[in-house]
């Protein structure tokens, strides 16, 4: 017998143990190289008989899942004043330095030491495999700082006794790769932690078979609302609160352990049955998440569960892989590249000044930690922000004074309104909604244009010296399996390329739609 399927009947042995229900038509089994998506990893579920909609496939009690509420660790959370992908990094750094004795042993013996997200990957990886890419810049050493101020002083605490090697900067490392592909959020009181037999359903874009919603003891439903790929790597899936459910337990009773004692464990907190407090407890441990069918699925095929709309960059960044032909993909043209496009054209003065009338007009780039970027979509049409941005940059001299001097004597810009420049020295206030249907096209200039095409080769010469046809030549090359980094780079690298190469034709055929319309507008005016 393999190891993975050892560790996949020991798995199953404790869900029995933590009253975790899984249905008889669904059956969890090992995929040797298992390339899809996320998740269950080298595992997968599937159907044994044909299930419908509606029909429920797993019950998992909410004291099974590893949160900081429920960990061993919870003491050591609390005393280290820790909430976050930081709390319950350090509850499965915990678990994991229990061994055997983890009430999660056979849970965490089933995953991997880590997911094979870029995060761990080494800076020579990095550089060689992502350089161009929107995960090129992600900046570990944030994590690093994380790990130094926040858990490495835990060490030197005498009455928790840590073992050192459980807590290094790579254990640290590895469990925020397990949060980032894994974790779910349970609701207000645990939030959001590793929900067991959930992780194993692997990822398909825009394919969701199962649903997940939270009950109470009185079998409450409460939707399951899905978090979205900007909301921090920890919160990927999401699984709904149940109101109903007591959100301020004073004291935690943790899931069953039937590995044996306990007395050397932090956070084992018992009382007897006539104790008020247990009862809310209690309360909160008969609550349940569910795992609900949405859609068909046939015997013997797999049952997905999406981890929401993500782009490739989204996508391998939080879960360690890719989709070929994505409909959800991004590029991002970062503020920083705007404005050495506007340097070589025109004076820091002068950009600064442009940007700044930008922002005065309650317009403003998307925010991520610590930069500003404008985001083209799958289909190469720039973010109206972007164009605007452009447009202003590129405005004459008159029509741009007397656009700042309008803005400025108006006091305060409403939020729902820009004041834009639409034609020559027209100054008219539009509703952004209206006018980004509207009048987008009139925001494409032939200069607007040029800059669009200044910015995707720029923005693609990031990529270094080899072409999309040389990374798409590599690309059919690659080997999955045994190129897994090399594969899903090649497929990130390939499909933001493809989008540059869709912005470019957006920009050419601007041009010539905005060529046109002038040539028919001068033979109008001709006739006239």
């Amino acid at each position: 017998m393999s190891s993975g399927r050892r560790r996949l009947r020991a798995f199953k042995r404790w869900m029995a143990s933590q009253g975790i229900e899984c249905s008889d038509a669904v059956h969890l089994t090992e995929i040797p190289h298992y390339q899809g998506g996320g998740g269950g990893g080298g595992f997968a579920v599937k159907a044994l008989c044909s299930l419908r909609n509606g029909d429920l496939v797993a019950r998992i009690p909410k004291l099974s899942c590893l949160t900081i509420r429920t960990s061993a660790a919870s003491q050591l959370i609390q005393h280290a004043s820790l909430d976050g992908s930081l709390a319950l990094a350090l509850a499965i750094m915990y678990e994991r330095s229990l061994r055997h004795l983890s009430s999660w042993a056979s849970y965490l013996h089933l995953l991997p030491h880590h997911e094979s997200l870029p995060l761990v990957w080494s800076m020579d990886e990095v550089d060689s495999l992502l350089c161009g890419t929107e995960l090129h810049k992600e900046d570990k050493a944030l994590i690093v700082e994380d790990w130094k101020e926040s858990i490495l002083p835990l060490l030197d605490s005498a009455p928790f006794k840590l073992d050192p090697s459980f807590f290094s900067v790579e254990e640290y490392f590895a469990a925020r790769t397990l949060i980032a592909s894994r974790s779910f959020e349970i609701d207000s009181y645990h939030g959001f932690g590793m929900v067991p037999l959930a992780d194993l359903f692997n990822h398909k874009t825009g394919a969701e078979d199962v649903h997940f919603t939270s009950v109470s003891s009185q079998s409450e439903l409460v939707d399951e609302a899905q978090s979205g790929p900007d909301n921090e790597a920890h919160c990927s899936k999401t699984i709904e609160s149940d109101s109903a459910v007591n959100d301020e337990p004073t004291t935690l009773i943790p899931p069953v352990d039937n590995t044996g004692s306990d007395t050397d464990v932090i956070g084992r907190n018992s009382c007897s049955d006539d104790e008020p407090e247990c009862h809310s407890v209690l309360d909160e441990g008969s609550a349940a998440l569910e795992m609900i069918m949405v859609k068909d699925v046939e015997a013997g095929n797999e049952v997905f569960n999406t981890y929401g709309s993500s782009g490739n960059a989204a996508l391998l960044h939080r879960y360690g892989f890719t989709e070929p032909d994505n409909p959800f993909d991004i590029v991002n043209i970062d503020l920083e590249l705007v404005l050495q496009w506007s340097s070589s054209l025109f004076s820091s003065r002068y950009s600064r000044a442009r940007l700044s009338l930008f922002r005065r007009l309650d317009y403003s780039a998307c925010v991520s930690e610590n930069s500003e970027y404008f985001e083209i979509s799958s289909d190469g049409e720039p973010q109206i922000e972007l164009l605007i941005l452009l447009y202003i940059m590129l405005l004459p001299e008159d029509a741009y004074c007397k656009l700042d001097i309008t803005v400025s004597t108006a006091g305060n810009v409403n939020g729902s309104m820009g004041m834009l420049l639409l034609d020559k020295s027209d100054i008219l206030c539009k509703e952004t909604s209206k006018m980004t249907q509207m009048n987008k096209d009139l925001l494409l200039t032939k200069d607007v244009c040029k800059a669009l095409l200044s910015l995707a080769d720029i923005r693609e010469g990031l990529y270094g010296p080899n072409s999309i046809k040389d990374d798409a030549e590599a690309l059919a090359r690659c080997c999955r399996v045994r190129e897994r980094k090399l594969y899903h780079s090649l497929v990130l690298r390939v499909s933001e390329r493809r989008i540059l190469e869709k912005l470019r034709t957006y920009a050419t055929l601007g041009a010539r739609l905005r060529n046109a319309k002038g040539c028919s507008m001068r033979k109008k005016l001709k006739r006239t």
